[in-house]
């Protein structure tokens, strides 16, 4: 810090003003609150991982193959009227 003051004393007279008008427009731009800054963060993190599931679903649903379906399962009725035909043979 003490380095940078040593070297504006360095400077050539015709640069001063340049540096002092370039300061004083530094200072003068707008200043974003720091709860800004975390909810552009935030929601940016939110759309890149909501973009990036949906080209991961595209992709998904391109290339992988189908699921297998499970065996639907016999009625109760129906397991007892084979367990009575098997009885009566």
């Amino acid at each position: 810090m003490d380095d940078d003051i040593v070297m504006l004393d360095k400077l050539p007279p015709h640069l001063k003003p340049l540096l002092d008008t370039f300061i004083k427009d530094a200072k003068s731009e707008v200043k974003y609150s720091s709860r800004l800054v975390v909810l552009l963060i935030i929601v940016g993190l939110l759309v890149i991982f909501l973009v990036g599931n949906f080209i991961l679903y595209k992709y998904a649903m391109k290339n992988l193959p189908p699921r297998k379906t499970k065996p639907k399962s016999k009625s109760k009725k129906k397991i007892k009227k084979e367990r009575l035909l098997m009885q009566g043979e």
